[in-house]
């Protein structure tokens, strides 16, 4: 039973590699027995994940690309089709949010940063599909391969302040559905799609929101972990188990699904 969960001999890319989350993802594939590309901006710090895998008894290579720019990826899936010949998954873990998609209290909702809302939606759902359209050619000429969106709470409730969150990560659902549909229509139960949906976890981008300089909670943060059934933020490598298990044979007539990973939070109507 055990081996149905190996991702042995398996290639798989993670976008996002560079972040907390991905990092989770990247040392969780590896930990599987899987091989990873590790794809991210941020040059030296993709280089020095991929090294410190290598060091260890793993197989890693760096990818340097920015998920909006389709030149870039297909350099990076040469990459790594020259590095290992294959590729067999796909998790797009980038995304996120920025300045200037969030409307704060005070601001007045018919003046928002339209602008600013499309750049994050842009980011969270074509950070998505470009990198499922390069990969997952790929995958389609290994002949079986799966690939994991990532999801939100955000997706399914209205999150205050980060409407081009919401909405991107609400668009990513849409896709995973069609797009899963779609792979089954042509692919059979070859290549698979799902998502994962993260509860709230403490990232570059959103700790300043959650939690105070001393350690504690904001406002914000209160009211995140009073709508936590478990009473507290998720650590990343709480994400891996269920990464793992979409990535691998033990999740073979599973596509089209949202996993939640969110402590109780999409459960819990508040009372």
């Amino acid at each position: 039973m055990s081996n149905q969960f190996s991702l042995e001999g398996k290639v798989i890319v993670v976008t996002g590699g560079t972040g907390i989350l991905g990092n989770a993802f990247v040392n969780g594939i590896v930990a599987a027995g899987g091989t990873v590309g590790i794809l991210g901006r941020k040059k030296e710090v993709a280089e020095e994940r991929a090294d410190h895998i290598n060091a260890n008894g793993g197989k890693a290579i760096a990818l340097v690309a920015d998920v909006l720019n389709a030149n870039e990826l297909i350099a990076a899936k040469n990459k790594i089709l020259d590095a290992f010949g294959r590729l067999d998954g796909l998790v797009n873990g980038a995304g996120g949010n920025m300045p200037q998609g969030v409307l704060q209290p005070d601001e007045d909702i018919f003046s928002m940063n339209l602008e600013g809302m499309k750049q994050v939606l842009e980011l969270n759902l074509w950070g998505t599909l470009y990198p499922t359209q390069v990969f997952g050619e790929a995958i389609a000429k290994t002949g079986k391969g799966s690939i994991v969106n990532i999801s939100s709470m955000n997706s399914k409730r209205a999150i205050t302040k980060v409407l081009g969150y919401n909405m991107g990560k609400a668009a990513v659902d849409c896709y995973n559905q069609w797009f899963a549909v779609e792979l089954a229509n042509r692919y059979g139960d070859a290549i698979r799609m799902n998502a994962l949906a993260p509860g709230f976890f403490l990232t570059e981008q959103n700790r300043n929101l959650l939690t105070t300089p001393e350690g504690g909670y904001t406002e914000r943060g209160e009211k995140v972990i009073r709508n936590t059934p478990f009473k507290r933020f998720g650590h990343p490598d709480e994400l891996i188990g269920a990464l793992v298990w979409l990535l691998s044979d033990a999740s073979a007539f599973v596509t089209g699904s949202m996993i939640c990973v969110d402590g109780g939070f999409s459960a819990f109507a508040g009372v």
